[in-house]
């Protein structure tokens, strides 16, 4: 079964098996729509006014009849809306797709369509075990250059918007000094630390065939002034002071290389460190949104030399053994996600981290299929649930199932001291299920939620068998089932955006959900 979790164009409650592989199959339609869309400059043209289709048609040479359908997609999609004949940007189209505005996406966007005759090559690349197009080392150098730039600005465009998310976490821990933006391209990251801090200033590091396109791309004269270029291949050792900055960056770089490189890379990272510096490593991770991970790991098997998606947990045993300490995944609100390191925890503690973030982030390293936090309002507890446990099912009576468990009653009080919960998904077999439940509850308890308690999913499965005399001899590890507590399962699921539904055979593909409270 699929749910939200998944793009939103692969989402339909009823989408299950032969339907689901249709979708997967068409998925290109939707990029090609907002592909064509982009180019032919529709959310430009329209800005922040509503204009009829004869004008969009006139503006942009596009036929009435087949723009009309074009129009009727973008609306169906979210990305434009029609209001009496007139059509008009959606906020996420007027913010990120209008040419000229700070976080326009548009070089990003079509700098994916660019990547799509090379994914054509997949299974080429697939048999010689990596990438098989090496035509860019043939490129005359003025497409060459053109191609640097296109790809500078599509990167600048991803990077102006998460560097909004990253701000807030350095606000009381970074006052002044010197940032290092390696394999920076134009360094939009460290614009975004200049614009923040202005006493800060930023050297960017890139081979010089990058570095001889950032000029423009910087920002202002006021940014420029402050900012020093340094021409090197990541790969070689870097010609800067050790010790010298209080940042130093690592944006959508190390996934272009390979776990032989990587220790190197790190490696000169570290040693230009200040002593109360932070290194903070921004990439795709495997554990971090995976199916997005491992199709963009495919992407770096067909665009790159070596390049690859690394596991985050990968990444934070190679700092630990350069005697960093680091956060742990730090999941931003889109598809990357970041680890900052430091030389001591006293250092990381100036961070302002969102706790539940994190949490979420370490819960998804354990293995469960989807994870979604939710309010406790969200937990629906009717008076009902007991009597399915009570009459229709076999384990009625045992340990920690009703009358045993809390009844729906004092499922409800307990709620009142709870603010938040988070909502797991896994799948059998069932005590796998529930060991990782109690795993999730710990990471919880050791990140500072002393009140976290868990509800799983169905009878306790940990021991062979319950104990004849009806007594529990591991209380330490055995939880309440959410519908043994008096929880209404499917009610819960749906109102968190997730899909549940009964089951026509046991063939059926199951999935079993767990709640964590949280204070």
């Amino acid at each position: 079964m699929i749910d939200k979790t998944l793009p939103f164009f692969l989402y339909d409650p009823q989408n299950t098996g032969p339907q689901y592989l249709e979708d997967l199959a068409t998925a290109y339609w939707f990029s090609e729509v907002l592909f064509t869309a982009v180019e032919a400059g529709v959310f430009t043209f329209l800005g922040s006014e509503g204009k009829t289709a004869k004008e969009i048609s006139c503006a942009l040479d596009l036929a009435p009849q087949g723009l009309a359908r074009l129009l009727h997609a973008l609306c169906v999609l979210g990305l434009l809306h029609n209001d009496s004949g007139h059509y008009f940007n959606t906020q996420l189209s007027s913010e990120y797709l209008v040419a000229g505005k700070k976080y326009y996406q548009g070089e990003s966007i079509l700098w994916r369509k660019s990547l799509v005759s090379r994914w054509k090559s997949l299974k080429q690349c697939l048999k010689a075990g990596g990438r098989t197009d090496h035509s860019p080392a043939l490129e005359e150098p003025a497409h060459l250059a053109r191609r640097i730039r296109k790809y500078i600005g599509a990167m600048d465009c991803i990077a102006r918007a998460k560097t909004r998310e990253i701000l807030p976490m350095f606000s009381n821990a970074l006052e002044g000094g010197e940032i290092l933006d390696a394999g920076a391209g134009s360094g939009a990251i460290a614009a975004g630390f200049l614009e923040h801090f202005p006493s800060m200033r930023a050297t960017l590091m890139d081979i010089p065939g990058v570095l001889n396109h950032t000029g423009e791309f910087i920002g202002g004269q006021d940014l420029n002034e402050r900012i020093t270029y340094c021409a090197a291949n990541i790969l070689d050792p870097w010609p800067l002071g050790k010790g010298r900055f209080e940042l130093v960056v690592l944006s959508n770089i190390i996934h272009a290389y390979s776990e032989k490189e990587l220790p190197h890379i790190l490696a000169n990272a570290a040693e230009c460190l200040k002593a109360n510096g932070f290194l903070i490593i921004h990439d795709f991770f495997l554990e971090h949104r995976p199916e997005k991970a491992a199709l963009f790991d495919l992407n770096m098997l067909i665009n790159t030399y070596n390049g690859r998606v690394f596991s985050h947990s990968s990444v934070m045993e190679e700092l630990s053994r350069l005697e960093l300490c680091t956060t742990g995944p730090v999941p931003l609100g889109t598809d990357t996600a970041l680890i900052i390191a430091a030389k001591s925890e006293e250092t990381l503690s100036h961070l302002y981290l969102d706790k539940g973030a994190v949490l979420v982030s370490r819960i998804r390293a354990l293995g469960f299929r989807h994870i979604r936090p939710v309010p406790i309002d969200m937990i629906h507890v009717p008076g009902w649930t007991d009597l399915r446990c009570r009459f229709g099912c076999s384990r009625y009576g045992s340990p920690h199932c009703p009358p045993h468990s809390p009844s729906p009653q004092r499922t409800r009080e307990i709620m009142k001291d709870y603010i938040s919960a988070i909502l797991l998904e896994g799948e059998p077999p069932a005590k796998e299920f529930q060991l990782r439940v109690l795993k999730a509850e710990r990471e919880a308890f050791t990140l500072g939620f002393h009140k976290a308690f868990a509800f799983w999913a169905g009878p306790c499965s940990l021991c062979p068998a319950c104990p004849t005399d009806g007594r529990c001899y591991n209380t330490k590890d055995s939880r309440p089932s959410m519908e043994g507590a008096g929880i209404d399962v499917y009610e819960t699921v749906r109102r968190a955006g997730f899909t549940l539904r009964t089951l026509d055979s046991k063939s059926d593909f199951v999935k079993y959900y767990a709640l964590i409270l949280l204070e």
